[in-house]
């Protein structure tokens, strides 16, 4: 019947492709809506908008490495010899109608899109979005990360600058570092002895079509796997494992994305047109003799930057092969193996708390002290590693002696991480204990009262029933036990070790993490309350109108 309601065009795509029933079905698909998940969506529309202003970047600019007489706008430089790649970038500056504004947009669209896609990663490791069944699309979009990581750094180094080429030069002391394959990378890498002759033409191949290929490929994985799996939700009146509360996606959520769309990219337009980014006419062209004086890389390749620089420098000779330990260790072993780590936390999660069952409400970080103390140890040492990145400039802005700035850090690094996990652990551990006493006792209303028999108290409001519905809307958090040594027959249990050391990390994981009340614990607190207050059981006012929590209500809220 609905379908002869469609135009002839649609109508007919309809009759040969089905599109009327795949679009009934999807279109009406409920999300949640919560400010935080906008965060994914800034990352997907920095990256439409990189996408579009490529497009047309890569009209004027030449991916060459042929070295031409300057003859542009830009009268500093004119005469000067230099590649093709940045004499294009000049001209894209100075004599292309819009050019600059697109460079701007471009390269703050960029960083934007890393910067969204990291606070996105942070929000689904803080709350357990990454659970069974989505440990796969944690895995898909740490690698969109990376990916996009290493698209940037790329980018930046096509205009060939004598910034962007510094940062090159690291780059490739890095690769020539690796033992025995060093050297061969490198000459793949840059065509010959660096900067090499095809560096900007291969990069500029990878950077426009390889890495956004795998991009695209992977967002469009990624968004499948979020309506497979359906969205994650947080913890509230109505919502369970098994249902989402939301509004459908046609036609309330798309017309919000698409607002939000144009939003972020009238502000990311705003910040091309007003805040200068790359000015690479200031730079100059690259020359390998000469070094910029106080260069940084951009933000997010900050922390490798500072791993370089905080590693003492000493090197080893086995049989004739020098091991540069002062590269290898902070470029080629550290990073990949925090990299790793952090891709296949879901993964260790699971196994140490041998938790199988799927997950579609998310977890408040307080309630999970332990992964949320794991996640302040990994930002603490990333952000240390990016501060070291920059120990050159803090040292001089603030009248330090580099050495000291440095040495400092040296020992923060690993110091620092254990004590952010500690202390966010315990405030974590006081948050559950103070939203167990809402939830026992009530809020503090302030007022005092005394007793006919001379007693003073202070006056509890009970909480409303949704708030106690969502502080116990979570599961018991208990260690993985590993069972008895032999089974019924008497034959030892396999890998007793192994789970014994299991078992250790499970208990680890779950320390002084405080339960949620029992029912009985409830009506305990609300029958006491009742006995020696009576009229502390009051109506209060809560966001959906005024509701009065007696003890039945909180006897069925906790047991939900």
């Amino acid at each position: 019947m609905a379908t002869k309601e469609f135009p002839p065009p649609v109508k007919w795509a309809d009759d040969r492709l089905g599109i009327g029933k795949i679009g009934k079905k999807n279109l009406r698909k409920v999300f949640p809506d919560h400010w935080s998940f906008m965060l994914g969506e800034i990352a997907l529309y920095s990256f439409i908008i990189l996408i579009l202003t490529g497009i047309f970047l890569t009209f004027w600019f030449k991916p060459s490495m042929a070295e031409v007489e300057y003859q542009g706008s830009y009268s500093l430089l004119k005469g000067l010899h230099m590649s093709e790649a940045y004499a294009s970038t000049l001209d894209l500056s100075f004599d292309v109608r819009g050019g600059l504004l697109m460079r701007q947009i471009h390269h703050w669209a960029a960083v934007l899109f890393i910067a969204a896609m990291m606070v996105h990663l942070l929000r689904i490791f803080f709350t357990g979005a990454f659970r069974k069944p989505r440990e796969l699309n944690w895995v898909i979009g740490f690698t969109m990360l990376f990916l996009g990581i290493i698209e940037g750094f790329i980018g930046y180094g096509l205009p060939d600058d004598l910034l962007s080429g510094t940062g090159l030069r690291i780059t490739q002391g890095m690769i020539q570092a690796s033992p025995v394959i060093g050297t061969w990378l490198t000459f793949f890498i840059f065509g010959g002895e660096f900067p090499g002759d095809d560096m900007v033409s291969r990069f500029f191949t990878i950077h426009v079509l390889l890495i956004p290929g795998l991009i695209l490929a992977l967002v469009t994985a990624h968004l499948f796997l979020v309506v497979y799996h359906k969205h994650t939700q947080y913890p509230g009146p109505g919502r369970t494992e098994k249902n989402v509360v939301g509004y459908p996606l046609m036609p309330v959520y798309m017309a919000k994305a698409g607002g939000f769309f144009f939003v972020v990219f009238g502000i990311t337009a705003l910040m091309g047109a007003l805040l200068q980014i790359n000015p690479v006419w200031l730079y100059g062209p690259y020359n390998p003799a000469e070094v910029t004086a106080g260069s940084q890389p951009d933000w997010y390749m900050g922390w490798l930057e500072g791993s370089v620089r905080l590693m003492p420098g000493f090197e080893s000779t086995f049989w004739g092969i020098t091991l540069s330990w002062n590269l290898i260790i902070p470029a080629l072993l550290i990073p990949p193996a925090f990299v790793t780590l952090v891709a296949a936390y879901p993964f260790i999660e699971g196994w140490i708390t041998g938790d199988k069952r799927e997950h579609h409400l998310l977890d408040r970080p307080r309630n999970m002290p332990t992964r949320t103390g794991i996640g302040a140890a990994f930002i603490t040492f990333y952000g240390l590693l990016w501060i070291g990145g920059g120990n050159d400039l803090i040292a001089t802005h603030f009248g330090l002696s580099l050495n000291n700035v440095t040495w400092f850090l040296r020992f923060a690094v690993f110091l620092g991480p254990v004590l952010a996990f500690w202390v966010t652990r315990r405030i974590a551990i006081s948050l559950q204990r103070a939203d167990n006493e809402r939830l026992l006792h009530g809020l503090e209303s302030g007022i005092i009262v005394r007793t006919p028999d001379g007693e003073y108290y202070e006056k509890h409001t009970p909480i409303s029933k949704y708030e106690a519905y969502s502080l116990t809307a979570r599961e018991r958090a208990l260690p993985l036990e590993i069972g008895p040594e032999t089974d019924d027959n008497g034959v030892r249990a396999p890998h007793r070790a192994l789970k014994k050391i299991r078992a250790s990390l499970s208990r680890f994981y779950f320390a002084d993490s405080v339960q949620k009340p029992t029912a009985a614990e409830i009506e305990e607190a609300h029958a006491h309350a009742a006995h020696g207050h009576e009229d502390d059981h009051e109506a209060v006012e809560s966001p959906v109108g005024t509701v009065e929590l007696d003890e039945d209500t909180t006897h069925k809220v906790a047991e939900h």
